[in-house]
């Protein structure tokens, strides 16, 4: 295997149960199922999407730099000659064996993290920590269903010390599918919540569903469960199958990992914590309570891989939240300053209320306003509507000035709040975009969020474009 290379063409053979043809690649850099970010080396993937087949883009993939493309048999003669084929029967179960092969071979510490909300954020502070304490791998983004679990298990360089996987679901059955392949030592769920109601008649069987994380945790695994949730006893038993051990984290008293304080200064988080006995005082490179509940689980990962906890805690204040998930900025209007606080990923009720508190949190400038514009939730089941309705009280908890809604859902939010908040509603982001940007003044503070379907990032986008980013949020950001 030369420098750099994930893995060697004669080993793909084997992990992908493939026959070749066109030559054998040396070795491959990369794996990738999208020619839009592939890169030169890298094994590409024809994977079938919901809207696209990924045998669509064999031929530009090979022209632009891959090593060899991963085709199944009923496309592979129509690709004879453009360069090396791997020739499965089914890609997707390929990338599944990869995946598989690519857990097996590792001698990393392995930690998968699910949850209704926060896996995501708790990842990425997961792997701020641990890389400085070894090489550390984790997947890209969200990359947590069927075909992002076993991509980013393939990822996996032979040289990690700590891998991370997030682990997502909407339907019961999904986890326990996907845990398998990543037999983790350490299994985290951040928070049961009314997430993708659509599919499950309970929040009960959402707690059930997560609770399929421990079907895959290895022998003297570890469980690190939220003692602040509704549901940590459900859990609590559910993890006795699997794990030999449960550690919790949260503001409960009882909690190993627990908040004593939190407060927000500027633009960071000031946490002070009891981590299995021991006080720490830390900064978070976010602000929001969400952001420290969920640093204490991290911390007590910390604690489980024996690394150090006060570098451990020292590491957190590089972290940044990822795009659209409370990323906050200064942008020039009018002379002046206005906040834009971007949490337009996804959302529900419980994301909803801890964007709320972030915003409350947030002192708008002199003659300014606390802004929300807020887009539908989406998979909510039966009581979409209801679900909504119910954050008026929360809009009135954070002091919140003004309220722009789009989305036939949020029509429920805007007429059960207060009257003087209610900005305007539109059918669409699009048809909200300009009223909102319209609205803006110097002082004010802008958090927009809603369900990634609901196309609130558009809103972002313009008013980012009427008001660009300050030098000075410019500089904080490099």
């Amino acid at each position: 295997m030369t420098q750099n290379a994930l893995w060697t063409g004669l080993g793909l053979i084997g992990a992908l149960h493939a026959r070749i043809s066109g030559g054998l690649p040396r070795d491959v850099r990369g794996i990738s199922i999208d020619t839009r970010t592939l890169e030169w080396g890298d094994l590409f993937f024809a994977i079938k999407g919901d809207a696209r087949d990924g045998h669509d883009f064999v031929q530009s993939a090979l022209v632009n730099g891959a090593a060899a493309a991963v085709v199944d048999e009923a496309h592979a003669r129509q690709f004879t000659g453009l360069g090396p084929l791997f020739v499965v029967n089914d890609t997707q179960a390929a990338l599944e064996r990869l995946g598989a092969y690519g857990r097996d071979r590792s001698q990393a510490y392995i930690a998968a993290i699910t949850g209704s909300v926060g896996k995501t954020s708790t990842k990425d502070m997961a792997r701020v920590v641990l890389s400085r304490f070894g090489d550390t791998h984790a997947s890209a983004a969200s990359y947590n269903n069927h075909w992002g679990v076993p991509l980013s298990l393939a990822r996996m360089p032979l040289s990690t010390r700590y891998g991370l996987f997030e682990i997502g679901m909407n339907h019961a059955g999904e986890i326990q599918k996907l845990i398998k392949f990543v037999k983790p030592h350490v299994a985290i769920i951040t928070r049961i919540a009314p997430v993708h109601l659509e599919y499950f008649s309970s929040i009960e069987e959402i707690a059930d569903a997560k609770a399929e994380i421990f079907s895959g945790v290895v022998d003297g695994g570890v469980a690190i469960l939220n003692r602040d949730d509704d549901f940590f006893d459900r859990l609590a038993e559910a993890s006795s199958s699997r794990a030999e051990h449960m550690f919790s984290f949260g503001a409960d008293e009882r909690a190993q990992s627990r908040l004593i304080s939190y407060r927000t200064v500027d633009n960071e988080g000031v946490v002070e914590a009891d981590v299995f006995g021991r006080k720490l005082s830390y900064c978070i490179g976010a602000p929001g309570r969400h952001f420290a509940l969920n640093s204490l689980a991290v911390l007590a990962l910390a604690y489980v891989l024996d690394v150090d906890l006060e570098e451990a805690a020292r590491a957190l204040s590089d972290f940044g939240p990822p795009k659209g998930r409370g990323q906050r900025e200064k942008l020039s209007a009018f002379g002046s300053d206005l906040t834009l606080i971007d949490e337009s990923y996804n959302a529900n009720p419980t994301s909803v209320r801890a964007a709320l508190e972030l915003l409350a949190a947030t002192t708008p400038e002199r003659g300014g306003r606390r802004i929300a514009v807020l887009g539908d939730m989406l998979e909510l089941g039966p009581r979409a509507g209801e679900l909504h309705a119910e954050l008026a009280e929360s809009l009135v908890q954070a002091d919140v000035d003004l309220l722009f809604t789009a989305g036939p859902l949020t029509a429920q939010l805007f007429y059960a709040s207060p009257e003087s908040m209610r900005g305007a509603h539109r059918s669409t982001a699009q048809e909200l975009e300009g009223v909102v940007v319209e609205a803006l003044k110097p002082g004010d503070v802008v958090m927009v969020k809603g369900s990634n379907a609901s196309r609130m990032a558009r809103i972002v986008v313009a008013i980012k474009e009427k008001f660009p980013p300050t030098r000075a949020a410019a500089f904080e950001e490099k």
